[in-house]
């Protein structure tokens, strides 16, 4: 460990993020390479990062079930799906953390003032805002419907109809149930076919203690959230601290300030950096790390752009939307993490017809050489085992594709 003062090198900052979030493999790789993880390794870092994000596109893998295997290697994602919708003994819960989210049951209280201020109609997309002014009478009966039928996916309910100007091409019933979800009122009972959801009563899918637990006041739970931001990111600013649970300017400011003088965050300057930093207290300083993994696009490590260009001087720009001609690295791309720094970006693709991760792209980082061809070549054997695939296919795309084709034979 280097001793902690009031000021970082940008490898002492990288070093904290990389071990906070459960990368370096020193302390935190059990099970990962040679034998499944468990799922009490799984569980454990769901609660220690605080929130995955959910996301359908299903390229590679969806990119909720990637953060787990960037951290533990080889796992069940079934074990994800027992811990999402385990009945009511279930650890995680969907609802808006940081976008769509999987987050820790035991968070959904601190939750409850954006639920309180979704029903009011902040926070929430205009429309849906309009609509829970308008249609109280209807979303009281998908309420009912709900209450009286048991668990239903938008698609099952009897208010089907898409009225006049629809949006999204979302029908009124699916509305009244979204209005109903940012509410908290309902929440998801499981999931089925291709992710879709089926809704029930929060009260009959979440643990009984949690829904007993008593709602913070606003500001005690921002503190909260805050607090528990810092711990999952090690370092962060104030934007990257708001940014995690996608919270308001002035909340993370005041909250900012108290944990400082609690002595929960601690202020320090980074190298580099253009705004103070705020290291979590008790946060690991260690000297090196031992990392290697894909991140997925939507891996807290890197979600934060600016962050992640800070700390690790690559900027990384979601290219999903982009025309495929004005792509720089391709379609479904993921950095690639190896020690303490980005060395990587592999534009990946699941063909499960061929049982083949193909590798579209393979570009190198601003100053890794070939040399970080062969670590990536395991981590992608490992990926396509865990994904059930027989082989690696690398398309000559890229100034790494070269050397990673030969290293994968």
């Amino acid at each position: 460990m280097s001793r902690r003062s009031d000021s970082l090198s940008l490898r002492q900052a990288r070093r904290i993020a990389i071990s906070a979030q459960g990368f370096d493999l020193a302390g935190h790789g059990e099970g990962r390479g040679a034998s499944p993880s468990e799922r009490r390794h799984l569980k454990r870092m769901a609660e220690e990062l605080g929130v995955i994000q959910i996301d359908s596109v299903n390229v590679v893998a969806r990119a909720h079930t990637l953060p787990g295997f960037s951290r533990l290697g080889l796992y069940d994602p079934a074990d994800l799906d027992a811990l999402a919708y385990g009945g009511r003994r279930r650890a995680l819960f969907e609802y808006w953390g940081h976008e769509a989210s999987y987050l820790p049951v035991a968070l959904q209280p601190l939750f409850r003032w954006r639920m309180e201020r979704a029903r009011r109609g902040e926070g929430i997309y205009t429309g849906l805002a309009t609509f829970g002014r308008e249609r109280q009478d209807l979303i009281e009966e998908v309420r009912r419907e709900i209450e009286t039928d048991g668990p239903k996916a938008a698609g099952e309910l009897s208010h089907d109809h898409r009225g006049e100007g629809g949006w999204w091409g979302w029908s009124e019933g699916k509305r009244a149930i979204e209005w109903l979800f940012w509410a908290g009122i309902v929440t998801t009972a499981t999931r089925r076919g291709a992710f879709e959801r089926i809704y029930d009563l929060t009260g009959r899918v979440l643990p009984r203690a949690v829904i007993e637990t008593p709602t913070p006041d606003e500001a005690t739970a921002h503190r909260e959230l805050v607090r528990r931001s810092a711990i999952a990111l090690g370092i962060g600013t104030e934007r990257c601290l708001r940014d995690y649970y996608r919270l308001g300017v002035a909340e993370t400011r005041q909250a900012v300030a108290e944990l400082v003088e609690a002595g929960d965050l601690v202020p320090v300057t980074v190298e580099g950096f253009r705004n103070p930093a705020y290291l979590a207290a008790g946060a690991r300083i260690p000297r090196r790390v031992e990392a290697r993994a894909l991140l997925a696009p939507f891996d807290p490590l890197v979600w934060q752009r600016e962050r992640t260009e800070g700390l690790f001087g690559a900027r990384i720009r979601l290219e999903i939307y982009t025309p495929a001609e004005k792509r720089t690295h391709g379609y479904y791309v993921l950095p690639f993490l190896l020690g303490d720094r980005l060395v990587a970006r592999v534009d990946l693709k699941a063909d499960r017809a061929g049982s083949a991760l193909v590798v579209q792209a393979a570009h190198r980082e601003e100053g890794a050489g070939d040399a970080v061809a062969g670590p990536l070549a395991e981590e992608l054997r490992l990926m396509a085992r865990w994904l059930g695939l027989a082989d690696v296919r690398v398309m000559p795309r890229g100034d790494l594709a070269a050397a990673l084709a030969g290293e994968v034979g």
